[in-house]
Parts: C-alpha cells; structure tokens; sequence
C-alpha cells in the first residue's frame, strides 16, 4: 500500500510539473541574435525541477508529457521529427543535471549538474540543428537551407553558412537558455522542495 501511494503520489507530481511545463511553452520570448523562429521559453523549468526532486526517469516522463501535449495543442509541421528533436535536447539538459545532483545531493551538486546539463544541451542542440532540425525545417516549409541561414544572417551580420549559423545563434540559444533554467531553478527550488518530500 505504501509503495503505491508513493506512485500516486509520483505520477500525481509528473502530471502536476508536466501541466506546468505546457502552460510555459506558450510564452515565447526572441533573441536579438537569432532568427525569429529560434525563441526562449521557460518550459524546462518543471522538468529540471522534477528531475531533482523526483529523479532523472521523472523528467524524461515531464518531457515526453510536455512535447506530446504541446503536438495536441499546436500540432506539428515536420511530421513530429522535430518534436522528437526537441525532446531529445530537453532531456539532454535535465537527465544529466538530475543523476548529478542525486550523486551530490547538495548546492554544489545541482550547479555542477545545471553546468554539465547546460553544456550537453548547447552540444546536442548545436548536432541536431545542424543536421536534423534545420534540413527538416526547410524541407516542411519548401524553402532552400540558404534561405533560413539568410534569415540568420539579417538579424546576426556574423552569421554566414551553416556552420557560423550554429556558432552565433543555436549554440548561444541553448547556453542561454541553459543559463536562464538554471539560474530560476537555483532560486526557487529549495521554496518549493517541499512539497515534492516523500513522492519517490
């Protein structure tokens, strides 16, 4: 009975973090050094926050929740390639960061975790822009893969080709929005700890 009212408790706290997460997925914000089609938005917030107080597993489960219902919401132009993309980075940054920070449960432990989760999203994010996502992305919309680099180059002169496109705007976007995560997350998760206690 007790093991079952802890996985109530769980997947009453999964679905909770994950409702979070979709509402935080509408609010997009643009960056002034990349194209209009690259926003931050502050989702990652309740998947990093379960994957500290719930574990790892937990916020792969928030993620998935979160893509799945942001599909349903808003549906998909790329045939959901890019969806799986995005949950793959998503995870790239809260997996890391949550073994961590259960290894080392301490401030310490979840800055290394944040630090080491920041960089494998700016890596894996940076991969699979550069040969999924944005192939993707222009072969939904029918445009040329110069034409989205174009858009790069009007709002960043340093953007160039491919690769510069990656440098100056993807890899920034992620490490920003790794930064950004973080940052909130470090401030608010010990308010809010608590009322995730005995839900493992």
């Amino acid at each position: 009975m007790s093991r079952k009212k802890v996985n109530a408790r769980t997947l009453v706290s999964v679905g909770m973090l994950s409702a979070v997460a979709i509402i935080l997925m509408q609010f997009e914000i643009p960056l002034p050094f990349a194209p209009a089609f690259y926003q931050i938005d502050f989702s990652e917030i309740p998947v990093l926050v379960g994957s500290f107080a719930l574990g790892p597993l937990a916020s792969v489960a928030i993620e998935f929740i979160k893509i799945l219902l942001n599909m349903l919401i808003s549906g998909t132009t790329t045939a959901g390639v890019g969806d799986v993309a995005n949950f793959l980075i998503g995870c790239s940054f809260s997996v890391p960061a949550g073994i961590i920070y259960h290894q080392i449960k301490t401030k310490k432990g979840a800055c290394i975790g944040m630090i080491v989760g920041t960089g494998c999203m700016t890596i894996l994010g940076s991969l699979l822009n550069a040969y999924v996502l944005l192939p993707v992305y222009a072969k939904a919309f029918e445009l040329p893969l110069d034409s989205l680099i174009q858009m790069g180059t009007e709002v960043n002169s340093s953007i160039t080709g491919l690769t510069s496109f990656i440098i100056f705007a993807v890899a920034p976007f992620n490490l920003l929005k790794g930064i950004l995560v973080s940052m909130i997350v470090l401030l608010i998760y010990k308010k809010i700890s608590s009322v995730f206690k005995n839900k493992r």
